[in-house]
């Protein structure tokens, strides 16, 4: 079988081009853990939140989840978060688990409260929001509109 120097050449240029968009799609991908301190929070659905994921307030990061556990007695989902060292959260934040999209990861996102009193590390985040799927939001919606109807 003869070989066509073109194609070798176009299949190294094709190596270099996707070897250039892996080192460059790295470098803007921000997946390394948070340094800080701990929270620890319990939801009663996380909708498939992996350890890993990002803490967000406002969209911008703020944290990770560190661990998932599942609480024996309650069987609830036990979340420990990092949060960076420089963001100190009222106690009355509140804390959900959402989508970053239809189809994308979950996250959990973090409502900062107007309480004057901040969360010590290790502290417990209470106000929470289990996670809504897709189905439940419609569950909701046809719900809220049926009943309206009945009236």
């Amino acid at each position: 079988m003869k070989k066509n120097p073109i194609e070798a050449v176009l299949g190294i240029g094709v190596l270099v081009f996707a070897f250039l968009f892996l080192f460059l799609a790295a470098g803007h991908v921000n997946v390394r853990p948070v340094d800080g301190y701990k929270l620890e929070t319990s939801f009663t659905k996380i909708g498939g939140l992996e350890m890993g994921a990002d803490v967000r307030i406002n969209g911008i990061k703020v944290g990770s989840v560190t661990k998932i556990d599942l609480d024996p007695e309650t069987y609830m989902a036990l979340v420990e978060l990092t949060i960076k060292d420089n963001i100190r959260l009222p106690k009355d934040t509140k804390a959900s688990v959402v989508d970053s999209g239809i189809m994308g990861d979950k996250y959990i996102r973090l409502e900062p409260g107007k309480d004057s009193k901040k969360l010590q590390p290790y502290g417990y985040l209470t106000n929470t929001s289990p996670y809504k799927s897709l189905e439940d939001n419609v569950r909701e919606f046809i719900f809220l509109s049926t009943k309206d109807d009945a009236k």
